[in-house]
């Protein structure tokens, strides 16, 4: 539950996109996060792990597209609520969730650390057990999201009665959503791993 990228995209989203779109980018980061299962069970994740190029491509997408995001969630805290709405909505959080998940190296490299602890090779075949831990780490993952999503929307609610504060706080969450891109482009491959 201690708070990494994950949690501040989704808070962001949710300040910046009220409720909804919170609750979709949680989703969206849960999809994400299953592309790193998948791909971990299936051995990818070991090899972008291992080769600091695929490491390095990955990363350097990962970054560049959240600061696209932020860059963007700022420029569209200036514009009336009535014309942002327009532009944004619950499958683009969804869509841009799975993107920002599965774009992050730090994930796979979460995965890879953790998870080949729990398996014991002689209980059944590798890639299901570390299936099965995979999407229990990104159920509880997907669970806190949510409620951080839902406890900003409240605090987010008390803000929509002052517009000043809101497009305030919506520039903060694009903000913090272009700083983590920067703090991933500075990310480095765990020495463990390679």
């Amino acid at each position: 539950m201690s708070p990494g990228p994950g949690i501040f995209y989704v808070a962001a989203r949710t300040l910046a996109g009220g409720r909804a779109e919170g609750l979709a980018s949680s989703f969206g980061t849960g999809v994400g996060g299953l592309v790193h299962v998948a791909a971990g069970a299936a051995g990818v994740s070991a090899l972008v792990m291992a080769s600091a190029e695929a490491f390095a491509i990955l990363k350097l997408a990962g970054a560049l597209y959240l600061v696209w995001i932020g860059i963007k969630a700022i420029r569209e805290a200036r514009l009336p609520f009535e014309v942002r709405v327009a532009t944004t909505g619950a499958a683009r959080a969804f869509r841009e969730g799975i993107l920002v998940e599965a774009l992050n190296p730090k994930t796979a490299a979460f995965f890879l650390a953790l998870l080949p602890q729990f398996v014991d090779p002689s209980t059944g075949p590798v890639w299901l057990q570390f299936m099965m831990l995979g999407l229990i780490s990104v159920a509880l993952n997907t669970t806190v999201d949510v409620v951080v999503a839902t406890l900003v929307s409240r605090a987010r609610s008390v803000a929509m009665g002052r517009p000043t504060m809101l497009r305030r706080l919506r520039t903060a969450a694009g903000g913090l959503i272009a700083a983590l891109g920067l703090a991933l482009l500075f990310a480095r491959r765990p020495a463990t791993l390679g």
